[in-house]
């Protein structure tokens, strides 16, 4: 027998929300602590959902495709039974081990047994675009963990307090894992100035003070199965080895738990992006606040996820594409108002110069465009309160989470129960 999970943790917002993982090590204790790791997450970045998550206990490296459909579709059929899934009552999404793949597989069940929900697409985010994806998902966890370390570099305490200069640009940086959030973490530091010096992985590390070429060392990794033997770097054979090296950002995009205190005091990075969950242990945390280092918590910096799926449910739910009905209406406005500019100024721009004046925005520009929004606002709001109260981040983004989820039940009141 396969053991599979799904938990509610709060139902304040509807749907509830939270990803799907596949992975020997689920349990109900896991899927219920990150549950409520969702509620908060979604809180502080004003996604208005609920949090879930769920879970099969099944490493699926083990099983064939086919195999895995048939585990995914009766899950899904559970789910539905039981009235844990559907675009207004229970989200689910991709997790460890899951992907679009499986993705499609519960929308499809999911429509074959609610033939009737017009809006069933949006019983899952996560998709493929020709399932009702959105384009900007697959990137959007490491794009936002960029975002939010861009923002807190950017503080004028957070400068004072680490001695950085405030800028992506020259800044140095590693990160712990090259999946999904690492790699696309890692494309977005290097394409906006900083150099990443460090990527871990389980087996060995990679290493180059003056910078790694990130597309040539993931297309290596492809190729070879590991960093061994690639040319721009030096390879560390003991990994965890390189979290303690000297760097301006450290980005632990692995696994939970990966400082403790065993070696949180030899960390020297000034600033820690957690863009896994709970990669730091509450005692390593504590050593890490004693020694001045600044800590972005999890719930605040890898929320870029949970931003966009939310952005693929409103699509869904709406059945347009972002962009479509005003792209083209943008860019005859600009060429008009250029035109003009043009006509002022006595000279003609150049057919490439006009595009990139009059180009209307993409749906992935668009999603970007939310999701940095989301990112500044919800950073500001943490820096703002952990100010005031004079706590550190963690502390204040979980602050932020409970009042904006105590504004909304006692907002709403309750339909049984008189005060």
């Amino acid at each position: 027998m396969i053991k599979g999970y799904r938990s509610q943790h709060s139902r304040h917002r509807l749907p509830c929300k939270g990803g799907i993982r596949f992975s020997s090590e689920v349990d109900l204790q896991e899927v219920e602590a990150l549950a409520a790791l969702m509620t908060y997450k979604c809180a502080v970045v004003d996604v208005p959902f609920g949090g879930g998550k769920g879970g099969i206990m099944i490493n699926p490296k083990d099983w064939t495709e086919a195999e895995l459909e048939r585990i995914t579709r009766r899950f899904t059929l559970e789910l539905c039974q039981k009235n844990f899934i559907g675009p207004g009552v229970d989200v689910p999404a991709p997790d460890v081990g899951t992907g679009p793949r499986e993705m499609g597989w519960i929308a499809d069940t999911y429509r074959n047994f609610n033939p009737q929900d017009v809006n069933g697409a949006g019983c899952v985010t996560g998709k493929a675009l020709s399932l009702g994806g959105v384009r900007g998902r697959n990137e959007a966890t490491g794009l936002g963990v960029y975002y939010g370390v861009r923002e807190f570099l950017s503080f004028p305490e957070v400068q004072k307090k680490i001695n950085h200069h405030g800028k992506v640009e020259d800044s140095s940086v590693i990160i712990q894992g090259f999946g999904n959030v690492g790699y696309w973490a890692a494309k977005f530091f290097e394409a906006n100035g900083a150099k990443v010096i460090g990527i871990v992985e389980h087996d060995v590390a990679a290493y180059n003070k003056a910078g790694l070429d990130i597309e040539q060392l993931s297309l290596w990794r492809k190729e070879h199965g590991s960093f061994k033997g690639f040319a721009g770097a030096q390879i560390v054979n003991d990994p965890m080895s390189l979290l303690e090296a000297e760097c301006d950002v450290l980005i632990p995009a692995a696994l939970e738990r990966q400082v403790g205190l065993k070696n949180a005091h030899r960390i020297k990075a000034k600033l820690i992006g957690e863009a896994a969950n709970g990669p730091l242990t509450p005692g390593a945390d504590e050593v890490l606040l004693k020694n001045g280092t600044v800590i972005v918590p999890d719930l605040l910096l890898n929320a870029g996820g949970v931003c966009v799926s939310y952005f693929e449910w409103a699509k869904n739910l709406s059945h347009l594409r972002f962009g479509r009905m005003n792209k083209r209406w943008d860019e005859r406005s600009k060429g008009q108002l250029l035109a003009l500019v043009e006509g002022n100024a006595g000279r003609p721009l150049s057919e490439v110069e006009r595009r990139q004046l009059i180009h209307g925005a993409e749906e992935h520009e668009l999603v970007y465009s939310g999701l940095e929004d989301t990112m500044i606002v919800a950073c500001n709001e943490t820096r703002q309160t952990a100010n005031a109260k004079n706590i550190d981040y963690r502390t204040a983004a979980l602050t932020n989470s409970i009042n904006k989820i105590a504004a909304s039940l006692s907002g709403s009141g309750s339909i049984f129960t008189h005060a």
